[in-house]
């Protein structure tokens, strides 16, 4: 089971994968992360297109009401405080999130992998399901839509596909 949120559902989507990650993996998320992608389908941007996308396909998506989150630091958000309550009351796989400021803390909060959504690229072809230089175009299409060339994430990225 994977819990994902908000960055991680956006990126996802602007590389073409969400429908193949809902078909091989048991996704769920918050309400609160359904509110933040509501709000974000109004832009008239790429982001608001995958949030509409996304939102598309909730009936994909075990969808799990939580608390109002007490766990909020600089680093970590709503969204992401609320995922981690899900996390741990599923006891979750794994937690994708894009936010890389918010990683190292996130990982202290459970015992669930938490990564990075381009990590599902790297899975999708460890299960057959893209080819590498799909994975790879689908991670440049992903990197120039979040404004991520020369970001911290765009060249941990980068360590992935070369390992």
């Amino acid at each position: 089971m994977i819990v994902v949120d908000t960055s991680a559902f956006s990126s996802l989507t602007i590389a073409d994968v969400l429908d193949s990650v809902l078909t091989e993996y048991d996704i769920h998320t918050t309400q609160h992360v359904v509110d933040k992608l509501r709000t974000t389908a109004e832009y008239d941007d790429v982001h608001g297109t995958a949030a509409d996308h996304v939102l598309a396909r909730t009936r994909y998506i075990t969808i799990d009401a939580v608390d109002d989150p007490e766990l909020r630091t600089s680093r970590i958000d709503t969204g992401e405080a609320t995922c981690i309550q899900i996390v741990q009351r599923r006891e979750a796989d794994f937690l994708s999130t894009d936010d890389l400021c918010a990683l190292p803390e996130l990982q202290q909060l459970t015992d669930a992998q938490v990564a990075i959504s381009p990590l599902l690229l790297r899975v999708l072809v460890k299960r057959g399901v893209l080819t590498n230089d799909e994975a790879r175009e689908r991670l440049e299409k992903m990197a120039a839509s979040r404004d991520w060339l020369g970001a911290p994430i765009y060249r941990r990225v980068q360590q992935l596909f070369n390992e």
